[in-house]
């Protein structure tokens, strides 16, 4: 089972790279730059830290080793080829420095456990930047289909995560999708009855 979840996420992180890639080359969508900056270093600093704490391979938390390749992929992909307004603002340059400060801390501590929990926190701020963005637009700029296919590869990481960090890695991205896509809900359905009311 764990050779099945180690494959499966992989191909399927892979393919959803590809896929945001694509998307955003040709404008389908506006993703967050600083959302997935901040993806970026938190991720590049949850698998050192996991790697560190304990005698883990890169596939004993698969979720997060696969994850760094497709989040360096779709910042890369969005400052490259993303429009303006997905550039940072002031809000995305204050999650920054909430960025910076627990990174600081690794560095000054290396308390690897405390500062892999810290990312964690790190990697629920990185989703400020695109929750602020559609509260205060009231528009989703974000895909179903990619999003889903993050959650799916989320759970499949569930059955071949060793180790606690992993798993509060694989269990905070599942929490974190989850509700981010009930918001996308939300801001659609509100989307509707608004142009409903002025049709």
């Amino acid at each position: 089972m764990k050779l099945l979840s180690v494959f499966s996420v992989s191909v399927l992180n892979l393919i959803l790279s590809l896929y945001y890639y694509w998307l955003i080359y040709h404008k389908k969508i506006k993703p967050s730059l600083a959302m997935w900056v901040f993806f970026t270093l938190a991720v590049g600093l949850s698998l050192i830290t996991y790697m560190k704490e304990g005698s883990y391979n890169l596939w004993d938390n698969v979720l997060n080793t696969t994850d760094l390749f497709f989040v360096t992929t779709v910042s890369l992909s969005i400052l490259l080829f993303g429009d303006r307004s997905s550039r940072f603002n002031r809000f995305d340059l204050f999650c920054l420095g909430a960025v910076a400060g627990i990174v600081i801390f690794w560095f000054i501590t290396q308390n690897h456990t405390l500062s892999h929990l810290l990312v964690q926190g790190i990697l629920v701020i990185a989703y400020f930047p695109v929750v602020n963005r559609m509260i205060r637009t009231g528009e989703n700029n974000e895909n179903y289909l990619l999003w889903g296919g993050m959650l799916l590869a989320s759970l499949l990481a569930l059955f071949s995560t060793e180790g606690t960090l992993a798993f509060v890695y694989t269990v905070r991205a599942v929490v974190c999708i989850l509700l981010l896509m009930g918001l996308m809900v939300w801001v659609d359905r509100r989307r509707k009855q608004r142009n409903g009311r002025t049709s």
